[in-house]
């Protein structure tokens, strides 16, 4: 048995879990999320807990089960307190600002990089760090990856976007002829 899987999660106050049919929807202060359980994982709720269960032990249920369990606690997380990532800019002349749902990247192109926020996640700018921030643990990341996509970190010299905490390893340039 999965040892993820197995764990009950706790439901926090303040939040609604309800299940119809394959379908478990997790409403709280921070907002509602909903998630489509596949076949062969069961779910149940009871008033303080949830537990997931699968049905048989073939190899996708078992597959399955850990990983159910980890998305709906993720749900629980994100409806009470959020999710959120930082990623800093690194390089002269590279900036970021952000006007009404559009950020503006200028990373040494010849054009700004224009990038629209995603419905449900919200994108702030304080000097060289981007935060984006929401309650979908899987669509912050995503955003987080494509903007850190514009521009990754040279190899040579670290210029670029990155996560904050993101330690790059760089090459040695050319040692130059003797």
């Amino acid at each position: 048995m999965s040892r993820i899987g197995r764990q009950p999660i706790s439901i926090p106050r303040g939040v609604t879990v309800t299940i119809d049919g394959q379908t478990i929807t997790v409403a709280g202060p921070k907002g509602k999320l909903t998630h489509t359980v596949p076949r062969g994982i069961e779910v149940s709720v009871t008033p303080d807990m949830i537990t997931v269960q699968r049905t048989s032990d073939e190899r996708r249920e078992r597959a399955l089960h850990g990983l159910t369990r980890t998305l709906i606690a993720n749900m629980l997380h994100g409806v009470t307190e959020g999710f959120s990532k930082e990623l800093e800019i690194v390089g002269i002349g590279y900036r970021a600002e952000k006007s009404g749902k559009t950020l503006k990247i200028s990373l040494g192109y010849s054009h700004p990089v224009l990038f629209e926020e995603p419905e449900g996640i919200t994108i702030s700018v304080d000097k060289q760090v981007i935060k984006v921030a929401g309650i979908d643990k899987c669509l912050v990341g995503q955003t987080a990856a494509i903007i850190r996509k514009f521009k990754k970190p040279d190899v040579y010299k670290g210029k670029g976007i990155r996560y904050v905490g993101e330690t790059i390893r760089t090459k040695v340039g050319k040692a130059g002829a003797k």
